[in-house]
């Protein structure tokens, strides 16, 4: 019966909180060993393997706490939802790291685009250098970072959770 279906919510915000600590730990470490200024792909691909484990994880403790039942619309619900509040926690932890812990971060990675864009591009002037870098920066302020991390969140959230929703969903039988 539809009226049986537990919360979603519960397992939106212990997932959401999973993510959350898990994302803001990664965070941690990246900053500890200077990844923020000197970016490895090794860290996207860790941050999407937690995305991917936390949301197909707690859409599969939905499925179980309905009776091995789900429907696509719940996946999403609960994936984007587990996205959103883990996405919300992490960018808590961006903010705090570049306007209280770290406040000249923005400036170090500026700096850092200057010269890889430099390295990359030695033909270029330095009017379309200043020109490049300017257009960068609008890009790099705390709450541009943030703001991106977040939609990012959602939009791999809901790729995972649409994924996970066609394979996992098992619809309840009307009688």
């Amino acid at each position: 019966m539809e009226n049986d279906k537990a919360p979603a919510k519960k397992m939106m915000i212990n997932y959401g909180i999973i993510l959350g600590i898990l994302s803001t730990t990664l965070g941690v470490l990246i900053y500890i060993m200077d990844g923020y200024t000197e970016p490895n792909w090794i860290h996207n691909v860790i941050g999407i393997a937690i995305l991917i484990g936390v949301i197909i994880y707690g859409i599969k403790a939905y499925k179980t706490v309905n009776a091995g039942f789900l429907n696509l619309t719940e996946a999403l619900k609960v994936g984007i939802g587990i996205a959103l509040i883990g996405g919300i926690i992490y960018v808590l932890w961006i903010l705090t790291l570049m306007i209280l812990v770290e406040p000249d971060i923005i400036s170090q990675i500026n700096e850092l685009q200057r010269a890889q864009t430099i390295e990359q591009y030695p033909d270029m002037s330095k009017e379309q250098l200043n020109q490049t870098l300017d257009i960068a920066k609008k890009f790099t302020t705390p709450y541009m970072i943030a703001a991106i991390a977040l939609i990012g969140n959602l939009f791999f959230g809901f790729i995972i959770s649409l994924i996970g929703g066609l394979i996992m969903q098992k619809k309840q039988e009307l009688h």
